[in-house]
């Protein structure tokens, strides 16, 4: 052990004691061996290359990074690696919507037809953003079918949907309803989702290394995904991909977009109002609240009940749904959450703004849902002591 290093720690260790009379120290090395026990065995189980994991505790991030970006490249995984993070990109483009509303440029009870008049005369003329925004738009489906699913077809393919459901009385998770919602909201601000996501959102929340299209010059942190079968893959285009689930991120930009979210003091007022807006309560299904892109739980939170919340059954069929009239704002206990995954990769986000903690876990391998619920649960009870 260097010099260096002995007095590193000892700077450390004077600024906990001065701390720990408040409660805000937590020792580095006793969360890494709470990480280092609850990834290490789901990351050989599942035979996952590599795992980037990001904890913020008190607004101070700590960093645990394990594996390969690419198992042809042998490149390890650093906090700065981008991984595709799925479906948590919907927690960003719902803070757009909100962003819009904010800004007074986009309603969300407007009805869909009206931001986007090419969808006059089809069941959009009575669906609601916000319905949309919140999957009870009427049964979308989770995917676009395969002949609709490009960005040329899918206008056509809105035109002609018709609805299971009357609009507001079921939830059915879908990405071309979360897709459009994006889409729409993009309308209202008169620029390209992708332009006012990377040029406008982005930059507002200060992460400089989150991207819809990774650079060419940031090409080499980009981290290779690896499907079921081991085969080398990265997310494709389709029909609102940026939208539903095209953000690549890497773990320290990812865990700054988290502690903005739980602290938003810091941000400009609109983006303030934003964050708010994504953080109210719009119905219930079950034991889970839904907001706009996040999903809440009461906490303290089983890991059963979270377990179900993020389900197949959930993600998969429809459900009742009990609305918040009017929507809700954030309540003090709360645990707030969302999965993502693409072909090749798998993400996690959940954090405690009560407790001031939060994690993010992202891997270059879509590994099972309950498997990162499990292991942010076990970290996040760990930090929450």
């Amino acid at each position: 052990m260097t010099d260096q290093t002995n007095m590193d720690r000892l700077k450390t260790l004077a600024v906990c004691v001065a701390l720990l009379a408040t409660g805000q120290c937590v020792a580095q090395d006793q969360i890494e061996t709470v990480v280092n026990a609850a990834v290490r065995p789901v990351m050989q189980a599942q035979a996952v290359p590599g795992i980037a994991v990001a904890v913020t505790v008190n607004g101070k991030p700590y960093y645990f990074n394990y594996g390969v970006a690419s198992k042809e490249s042998a490149q390890p995984v650093t906090e700065n690696t981008l991984f595709e993070i799925g479906s948590v990109s919907k927690t960003f483009t719902a803070t757009l919507a909100a962003y819009a509303q904010a800004t007074g440029k986009l309603s969300l009870s407007d009805k869909a037809s009206n931001v986007l008049p090419d969808l006059r005369g089809s069941a959009f003329d009575t669906i609601s953003v916000l319905q949309l925004g919140t999957y009870s738009a009427g049964g979308l489906p989770l995917q676009f079918p395969d002949d609709a699913d490009a960005p040329d077809k899918m206008l056509g393919y809105f035109k002609q949907w018709k609805p299971t459901y009357a609009a507001g009385t079921h939830r059915q998770y879908s990405n071309p309803s979360l897709g459009l919602f994006g889409y729409l909201a993009a309308q209202s601000m008169g620029a390209p989702f992708d332009d006012v996501m990377e040029k406008t959102l982005l930059p507002k929340l200060g992460l400089k290394h989150t991207y819809l299209t990774v650079p060419q010059a940031q090409m080499g942190l980009y981290a290779q995904g690896y499907n079921k079968d081991d085969k080398p893959v990265r997310v494709g285009p389709g029909a609102l991909d940026s939208e539903a689930y095209g953000v690549k991120t890497s773990a320290a930009d990812l865990i700054r977009y988290v502690e903005v979210n739980m602290k938003p003091s810091g941000l400009e007022t609109p983006m303030q109002r934003a964050v708010a807006i994504t953080h109210s309560g719009y119905y219930k299904v079950g034991d889970m609240t839904q907001g706009l892109g996040w999903e809440f739980y009461h906490y303290p939170v089983t890991l059963d009940t979270l377990l179900a919340g993020n389900s197949t059954q959930m993600a998969m069929e429809a459900h009742e749904v009990q609305w918040l009239t009017p929507p809700q704002p954030q309540p003090e206990n709360v645990l707030i959450n969302k999965t993502g995954s693409t072909s090749g990769f798998g993400a996690y986000v959940a954090y405690v703004p009560s407790k001031d903690i939060g994690i993010v876990i992202l891997a270059n391998k879509n590994y099972p849902n309950p498997e990162r619920i499990k292991i942010a649960h076990t970290i996040l009870s760990a930090l929450a002591k």
